[in-house]
């Protein structure tokens, strides 16, 4: 369902084609809420039967361009004002560290320390991404910016989780 709510955020934003929503998603929002370019254009077909956006212009070899009508921008505040966040209980590298006592301590290291590689890695992108991205004042960008601050301290925390657990396995093979 937060596919719809990006979809419709991007287009009360500016009017964008099916390219341009999937260029947003792979530059930005695809770290955030990752979709495919076939599940971005099979829910803006949706949201066009909805009558939540509709095409505003089309250009050469059927581009179509999209923006978000008064009933989708209605939808969208009331998702943003009104709907409680899903807490997401789930999460499988925890579970993973549940159980790393069935494989050793040698391997438990060696999964923490690719989990610590793993965020070095996401910081490390994110802040790529941030220097590469032209912020200005515009709400998208400032609210982007802060998402983005959001994704590198969690990246942050997550490699400082990662070192500090990995001092509590004794180095001793058991």
């Amino acid at each position: 369902m937060s596919l719809r709510f990006a979809l419709l955020g991007v287009l009360a934003e500016e009017p964008s084609s099916g390219y341009d929503l999937v260029r947003r998603f792979k530059i930005s929002l695809g770290q955030v809420w990752p979709a495919t370019q076939s599940q971005i254009y099979t829910e803006l077909t949706k949201l066009a039967d909805a009558e939540l956006i509709k095409v505003s212009d089309e250009g050469a070899r059927g581009r179509k361009e999209y923006s978000v009508t008064e009933t989708g921008l209605e939808q969208l505040r009331e998702w943003l004002t009104d709907t409680r966040p899903k807490r997401q209980p789930r999460n499988e590298m925890l579970m993973r560290v549940f159980f790393l006592g069935q494989i050793g301590r040698a391997q438990a290291r060696a999964y923490l320390t690719d989990v610590e590689e793993l965020y070095v890695n996401a910081e490390s992108e994110l802040h790529e991404l941030g220097a590469n991205v032209d912020w200005d004042d515009s709400d998208l960008s400032v609210y982007g910016r802060i998402a983005m601050e959001w994704g590198e301290r969690f990246a942050a925390m997550n490699q400082e989780w990662a070192r500090w657990a990995l001092e509590q396995i004794p180095e001793r093979n058991t």
